[in-house]
């Protein structure tokens, strides 16, 4: 009979957590920038936040760990609806038995939201998931205007040196021998300081 019920019960359990279905869920509990313990079905899980990952502010102290763990559970707090949704390219579960989800606050994207802010990245992708895209394009917002984790991305430095070799290009390009060989000294020169000043 115990069997019985056990198999009903995952039966039950299975057909609540489909993927691609958003289910409404209550928080019990908020760990950090990317994991959460949400009340589903009158169960406590422990939720990893889908394809983000968020600097350590528990067992390590990592530069804006502290920001983005209170970000999100501000967030969680204080949102009128939390939802998850698993997806049907990822696995359900970790090797910590945490349920991988995308997780909804008030219809928004948390996920979305913590990478906009440059307080995460995206990590650990092993499918084609469902908002891959949309946090791609907030993460080049984000490295773009430098902001959070970002704010010394060596991609910034790379940007200034092929802004500068451009320009040399165009130089080299337009003004006649003597002229251009002029401009091209002070225009190295002034490479080589920017490279030094942003590579302290």
């Amino acid at each position: 009979m115990k069997v019985l019920l056990g198999i009903i019960f995952s039966l039950l359990f299975i057909t609540n957590v489909s993927a691609s279905e958003k289910i409404e869920v209550t928080l019990s509990k908020c760990v950090d920038g990317d994991t959460a313990w949400f009340l589903l079905d009158g169960e406590e899980i422990k939720a990893r936040f889908l394809a983000i990952d968020t600097p350590e502010s528990t067992n390590k102290i990592e530069a804006f760990g502290k920001e983005a763990s209170e970000y999100t559970c501000n967030l969680l707090n204080n949102a009128t609806k939390i939802e998850i949704e698993y997806d049907e390219n990822s696995d359900k579960l970790d090797k910590y038995d945490r349920h991988l989800v995308w997780v909804f606050i008030d219809d928004e994207l948390l996920q979305d939201l913590i990478i906009q802010k440059g307080l995460g990245e995206i990590e650990y992708i092993y499918g084609d998931y469902k908002y891959l895209t949309k946090l791609e394009a907030s993460e080049l917002m984000a490295k773009t205007n430098r902001l959070g984790i970002w704010q010394d991305s060596s991609d910034y430095i790379y940007f200034i040196i092929g802004g500068i070799i451009l320009v040399i290009i165009i130089i080299v390009c337009i003004f006649s021998k003597k002229v251009r060989n002029k401009v091209f000294k002070k225009v190295k020169t002034k490479a080589k300081k920017e490279i030094k000043k942003h590579l302290k």
